[in-house]
């Protein structure tokens, strides 16, 4: 005899680490629209948590010559300076690692990124951790990752004469997939600056938001 089971729900929680990088605090765009993509991702995947790490406020470290050093110490051989001077690299490489989704908020300052978040990839960007070197070359080491991209922008970027301009997108891509995160989705609030687009740009970055 044949009994129908009840249909499992095979959609589980993730765990989305969201990177803030605007400096603008709640006016920011790229943060209203990085939310916007967590909420579709928790309405895609009831119970996922979110972990939130504000580079600007949190006052993430400019790379010096003690954190490179304490990269290439062997962990056996580290000091407590050395241990400390790669604590921000060693948690921020764990959070990637413990996330299943990261949604990563990026402003375009001056055609690129805000220096909080070079600083923040400056740390994540370790040789024999998050890459590796072999005769074939490079090869990224964290796999498994699903990347959205909120990027904002007062002009227009995506398209038109001034898309050769966007160092943000072709440059996160470049260096996320270089450490082994390639599934990367960007969306856009664009247009900020421009009268007859700036009005409704947060609302058609918003709509443009599909998972995938």
């Amino acid at each position: 005899m044949y009994i129908a089971l009840p249909k499992q729900n095979l959609k589980t929680m993730k765990k989305i680490l969201h990177i803030i990088s605007s400096p603008r605090g709640a006016a920011s765009l790229s943060i209203k629209l990085g939310n916007a993509i967590i909420e579709k991702i928790k309405a895609e995947y009831p119970g996922s948590t979110v972990v939130e790490r504000n580079l600007v406020t949190e006052h993430f470290p400019q790379l010096e010559e003690a954190h490179i050093a304490s990269f290439f110490t062997p962990a056996e051989n580290r000091t407590a300076a050395s241990i400390e001077a790669a604590r921000h690299s060693d948690e921020a490489i764990q959070e990637i690692e413990e996330a299943d989704i990261l949604v990563i908020g990026a402003p375009l300052y001056n055609f690129s990124i805000h220096s909080s978040l070079k600083a923040w990839i400056d740390h994540i960007v370790r040789a024999g951790i998050t890459f590796k070197y072999d005769e074939n070359g490079a090869h990224g080491m964290i796999k498994g990752k699903k990347v959205y991209i909120a990027l904002s922008s007062g002009g227009i970027y995506s398209e038109g004469p001034w898309k050769p301009f966007d160092y943000v997108e072709p440059y996160l891509k470049h260096i996320l997939s270089f450490i082994g995160l390639k599934d990367i989705t960007t969306f856009r609030v664009e247009g900020t600056n421009i009268p007859g687009v700036k009005e409704t740009a947060l609302e058609n970055g918003i709509s443009s938001i599909h998972l995938n």
